[in-house]
């Protein structure tokens, strides 16, 4: 618990009354003047929140890293019952899958010419092994993903190829999108293309000599060849070793292991509504990690912004709707959680769905996929007072509810968090407990109480845009 917890924008939250006054005047027919009282009152009091702070310290300290389908992850689901309980939600329960295990082994990597250079990789998630005694190779540089892709099959036999990217910093993410398939597919061109091996550079925007790890898919009959990530200090220093015009020589070392088919599974808790009439709205988070870090930012931190503010709105009364809180299993290897809750759940009615999986850094955007515009405008107002702007963007959830919002198709709402510093953290040694700012991770709290206090207590219809409206869905 932080008893110094840091309150900033308390100064900003009288003007609710200020914001919200047209709603008062009919803009909003369904929010009375009580109802903004009250709401200003819990967002001045989640300002103060340490909940989501304890929960998230409780998994990085009592639990640690939390690898998929490993006793790691079995120790957090075990932890996570026992917390969910102990906070007052209702049927909290594990609900189990199977999954396919990969573990990491030794992992080592040598420039041995022009220039002996030690390098720090960490192997990619399903990547091949080279042996204990490990593979030596020439050096093939693709500036981009794109020539990759173009490398005809046979091209990189023996070979080791290196590819790397211009990822930079956006507050949106938006840089993950246009790095991130250097690592999810570059090992399956690169294989295809017959590379011994493939090291990319880490997709991330930190200058640490962390590496950055995470997932990447091969297609079907495609072999999984070695592939790791170095950090970006050693790419740049690999990239001026290319350019000398030597043929530059690497030795790798990675010995991953499959372990075949294991246990993962899904933690679920609910606040109970008092209408069972209403479909229930599902918040998210994913419970497993990386095994690089106790991984607060991602996503231990989500997991507790989630059920803080849940919490918050069970404790102001019972809601009219039912909040079933989803602590995902086995996120970061390949969604299989959320596939599991989706294949699940499918046939339940679902009002809304909405996830926090982008750190702990304060949300500055709300997004909807909601047809009823008198209550998106009800909320976005609701949010300004906490630094929230309205955008424009389509919402399409997260990771882990994207199963369940292809089956039941409820409506969506991102409360969009500031990435400026995510990518320097994800999937690395970094992602500590240190990095969460007390502050902002309570501004989260405030906005995810705030919308749903206010979608929780809704009776009226919670529909998506229509197809015709959205393009989508």
């Amino acid at each position: 618990m932080r008893a110094d917890t840091p309150e900033p924008m308390i100064k900003q939250l009288p003007l609710l009354a200020l914001v919200l006054s047209p709603l008062c005047a009919g803009a909003v027919p369904a929010m009375a003047q009580q109802d903004l009282r009250n709401l200003n009152d819990m967002q001045k009091a989640a300002m103060s929140d340490d909940v989501a702070y304890d929960i998230t310290e409780g998994l990085v300290t009592e639990v640690g890293h939390r690898m998929a389908g490993t006793p790691d992850e079995a120790r957090a689901r075990d932890w996570a019952v026992r917390r969910l309980n102990a906070l007052g939600f209702a049927n909290v329960h594990v609900e189990p899958f199977q999954m396919p295990v990969w573990v990491r082994g030794k992992e080592m990597a040598q420039v041995t010419a022009p220039v002996p250079q030690d390098m720090y990789i960490t192997a990619l998630g399903t990547s091949g092994s080279t042996g204990d005694k490990g593979i030596e190779g020439e050096i093939v540089y693709f500036p981009n993903m794109s020539q990759l892709i173009a490398a005809p099959a046979g091209s990189l036999n023996g070979k080791i190829a290196f590819v790397t990217h211009d990822m930079r910093v956006t507050q949106d993410g938006s840089g993950y999108g246009f790095a991130g398939p250097a690592r999810w597919r570059g090992p399956n061109f690169a294989a295809k293309a017959g590379a011994s091996a493939i090291v990319i550079r880490s997709i991330g925007t930190d200058q640490h000599r962390n590496p950055h790890t995470g997932g990447t898919t091969f297609d079907e009959g495609v072999k999984h060849i070695p592939a790791g990530a170095i950090s970006n200090p050693d790419a740049d220093t690999l990239e001026r070793l290319v350019a000398l015009g030597q043929p530059v020589r690497m030795k790798l070392v990675l010995t991953p292991r499959d372990m075949g088919m294991q246990e993962s599974g899904n933690v679920i808790a609910e606040v109970a509504g008092s209408d069972a009439s209403l479909a229930p709205i599902v918040i998210a988070c994913h419970l497993d990690s990386w095994d690089l870090a106790p991984s607060a930012f991602d996503d231990a931190a989500g997991c507790g912004i989630v059920t803080a503010a849940a919490k918050r709105v069970m404790d102001a009364g019972q809601p009219k709707r039912t909040i079933r809180l989803l602590w995902a299993g086995a996120e970061e290897v390949g969604v299989f959680g959320g596939a599991a809750y989706g294949k699940a759940h499918a046939d339940e009615p679902h009002a809304l769905a909405m996830e926090s999986d982008f750190g702990a850094d304060r949300v500055w955007k709300v997004d909807f996929h909601l047809a009823d515009a008198a209550l998106k405008d009800e909320i976005a107002l609701a949010l300004a007072p906490l630094g929230i702007e309205r955008g424009d963007a389509h919402a399409h959830g997260g990771a882990d509810v994207g199963a369940i919002i292809e089956a039941a198709k409820p409506a969506v709402i991102d409360l969009q968090q500031d990435g400026t510093r995510y990518f320097d953290l994800h999937h690395t040694p970094d992602d500590t407990m240190d990095k969460v700012d007390p502050a902002q991770m309570a501004q989260n709290v405030a906005a995810w109480t705030t919308v749903l206090n206010i979608v929780a207590n809704h009776d009226g219809a919670i529909a998506p845009e229509p197809m015709a409206a959205s393009g989508e869905m």
